[in-house]
C-alpha cells in the first residue's frame, strides 16, 4: 500500500519533466565562458521569408541572474549558408530591449530574411556598465522556409496605355491612306488593259 501512496508524487514528477523538456526544446540554449544563452525566434523556429520574425535572446550570468541588453554590449550577425559551405553576411539588424514570456528588457531584433535557405545567427556580447560576465559569442543555425505569398503581376500604367491605343489608331490610320491609291492603281490598270490589247489587235489584224 506504500508504494500505491507514492504514485502522485511520481505522475507530478513525470508531469514537471514534460513541461521542463518541452520549454528546452522550444528554446535553443547554448553557453559560452560563463554566460549562457537561450534563443527562440517566431513563428516557433520557423521563419518563413520576406516575413518578420521577431528572435529574442536571453542572457544569464553563471549562477542565473538575466543580463539586461543595458548592460551588454550585444551585436547580432546573420549570415547565409551558400550551396558552396561559404557563409556570406547578409544582415546586421539592431538589437531592442524586449520583453517575452516571462523575461524583462532582453535583447531582441525582428529580423526579415530575404530568401529561402539556411542561415547562421552569430550572437557577441561584451559587459557594460561593469557588469561582471565575460565576452561571449554563439551561433545557431536556422532552416527559413519559402515564402507563400505569390507576387503580383506589374500592370501598365494607364499613360502606356493610352499611347499604345494611339500609336494603333496611327497605324491603321497610315493603313487606310496607303491602302486607297493602290486600290485605284488596280482598277485603272484593270481598266484599261484589256482596252489597249483589243485596239492593238485589231490594228494588227487590219
Amino acid at each position: 500500500m506504500k508504494y500505491l501512496a507514492l504514485i502522485p508524487n511520481i505522475c507530478s514528477s513525470l508531469l514537471l519533466l514534460s513541461l521542463f523538456n518541452t520549454q528546452v526544446l522550444s528554446h535553443n540554449i547554448k553557453t559560452d565562458g560563463n554566460v549562457g544563452v537561450t534563443f527562440h525566434i517566431e513563428p516557433e523556429h520557423s521563419p518563413i521569408a520576406k516575413e518578420p520574425s521577431q528572435t529574442w535572446f536571453v542572457l544569464t550570468r553563471r549562477g542565473g541572474t538575466i543580463i539586461p541588453l543595458s548592460e551588454c554590449d550585444c551585436e547580432l550577425n546573420i549570415y547565409y549558408q551558400s550551396s558552396n559551405s561559404q557563409s556570406q553576411l547578409v544582415q546586421t539588424p539592431p538589437l531592442k530591449p524586449l520583453s517575452p514570456e516571462q523575461y524583462q528588457n532582453i535583447p531582441g531584433a525582428d529580423i526579415i530574411f530575404p530568401d529561402a535557405g539556411i542561415y547562421d545567427l552569430e550572437l557577441v556580447g561584451k559587459p557594460l556598465n561593469n557588469s561582471n560576465f565575460q565576452p561571449f559569442s554563439v551561433t545557431y543555425s536556422v532552416t527559413v522556409s519559402p515564402s507563400l505569398v505569390k507576387e503580383t503581376p506589374t500592370i501598365a500604367p494607364e499613360s502606356n496605355i493610352i499611347a499604345s491605343t494611339e500609336t494603333l489608331e496611327i497605324n491603321s490610320n497610315t493603313s487606310s491612306k496607303l491602302s486607297f491609291p493602290l486600290i485605284t492603281t488596280l482598277l485603272i490598270l484593270g481598266v484599261t488593259l484589256p482596252i489597249g490589247a483589243f485596239w492593238w489587235l485589231k490594228n494588227k489584224q487590219n
